[in-house]
C-alpha cells in the first residue's frame, strides 16, 4: 500500500495522460505526475516522498517515446518557477525548464554565444542529460556547472567534469532532477550571432521534416565520437546513410513513418501508437544490422510499458 504523498504547491495529479506532453503525440498515462511550483516545493517533495517510489524527470517531450501502457513510476516536469534566464559576464545561467532556443537568443541579445543550442529541440535539463550539440558544438564543450536536486531532496551543485559528459549521454545519479545550468560563453557581436542564428534555422528547416511530428534524430550515429561528443567526421557513418542504405527511407508500420525528408527521423505520419512507433525503430535496427552489421543505438528515450493485451 502507497503511503501517504507529501503535500504541496504545485499541482499532483494520479493517472496522468503523457501523450500530450510529448512531440510524438504517444504515450499512456504516469501514475503520478508532479509540477512543482518552485524549488522549495521539489526539494520537500523528494525529501518526503515514500523512497520506494521511483522517479523520472521529464522535460518537454521532445526527445522521448512513452509506452501505451504508461509510467509506473512519479513523473515529475519542471515549469514555469524553473524557466528563467540570466547573463552574469561571461556566464550564462539557465532554468532546467527553459527552452534551449530562448537560451540561445537571450545569450546573442546579451552578446554571448551559445548559438549551438537554436535549433536543439527540448529544454536545458534534458539538453544537459543527452550532452545535446550541433554544428560541431556540444553542451560539455561550454557547461560548468549544474544544480540538482538529489532523490533524497539535497541541493547540490556538481561541476561538469563530474558528469562524465559523452556523446548523447551524462551520468547523472537515478531520480536526480537538473534545476538549474551554467555555461561559460564567449562574446559575440549580437547582430552576427543572429545571423548565425537565422542561417542555421533555414539550414535544419531545408533538411529535416520540422514540420511533422518527430523526436528529433532517432538514432545516434554509429561511430567516430570522442569522450566529449565531439564528432571524428573523417570516421565517422551517418545513421542516415546506413538507413538508407537498407531501404528504409520512407518505411512505415500502422501510423509510424521514417521520414522521407531524412530517413534518420521516426514521424508520427497520423494516429501511431507508441508501439507502432517503437516497433518501426526496432525493424530498422534489424534490417540495418542485416545488411551492414551495423547495432544502432537508440538516441530517442523510451520509457513505460507496452499496454496490456
Amino acid at each position: 500500500m502507497r503511503r501517504p504523498l507529501p503535500q504541496v504547491r504545485g499541482t499532483l495529479t494520479e493517472n496522468r495522460p503523457l501523450a500530450d506532453l510529448t512531440w510524438l503525440r504517444v504515450g499512456g498515462p504516469a501514475d503520478l505526475f508532479f509540477q512543482p511550483a518552485d524549488e522549495a516545493d521539489l526539494v520537500a517533495f523528494l525529501r518526503d516522498l515514500d523512497p520506494a517510489e521511483t522517479v523520472f524527470p521529464m522535460g518537454v517531450g521532445s526527445n522521448l517515446i512513452v509506452r501505451d501502457g504508461g509510467i509506473r513510476a512519479v513523473v515529475i516536469r519542471l515549469g514555469r518557477g524553473f524557466n528563467g534566464i540570466s547573463v552574469e559576464g561571461e556566464r550564462v545561467i539557465a532554468g532546467a525548464a527553459a527552452l534551449d532556443a530562448h537560451v540561445a537568443r537571450r545569450a546573442a541579445e546579451a552578446g554571448r554565444d551559445l548559438t549551438f543550442l537554436r535549433t536543439i529541440p527540448g529544454s536545458i535539463g534534458g539538453a544537459v542529460k543527452m550532452n545535446a550539440g550541433c554544428y560541431g558544438s556540444y553542451v560539455a564543450d561550454h557547461l560548468e556547472t549544474v544544480r540538482a536536486v538529489t532523490r533524497a531532496g539535497d541541493v547540490v551543485t556538481i561541476p561538469a567534469a563530474e558528469l562524465n559528459l559523452s556523446y548523447r549521454q551524462s551520468h547523472l545519479p537515478e531520480g536526480w532532477i537538473i534545476v538549474e545550468a551554467t555555461f561559460r560563453t564567449e562574446a559575440g557581436e549580437p547582430a552576427a550571432l543572429e545571423a548565425r542564428m537565422a542561417e542555421q534555422i533555414a539550414k535544419r528547416d531545408a533538411s529535416q521534416p520540422t514540420k511533422e511530428r518527430s523526436a528529433g534524430s532517432t538514432f545516434r550515429n554509429p561511430v567516430g565520437h570522442s569522450s566529449t561528443g565531439r564528432a571524428d567526421d573523417s570516421h565517422e557513418l551517418k545513421a542516415w546513410k546506413v538507413i538508407d542504405e537498407a531501404g528504409l527511407r520512407g518505411a512505415r508500420r500502422g501510423g509510424a513513418q521514417m521520414s522521407e525528408m531524412h530517413s534518420n527521423f521516426l514521424i508520427n505520419a497520423g494516429g501511431a501508437s507508441a508501439a507502432d512507433l517503437e516497433g518501426l525503430g526496432e525493424e530498422v535496427r534489424k534490417k540495418v544490422f542485416q545488411a551492414r552489421g551495423i547495432t544502432l543505438e537508440w538516441e530517442i528515450m523510451r520509457v513505460g510499458e507496452p499496454a496490456a493485451k
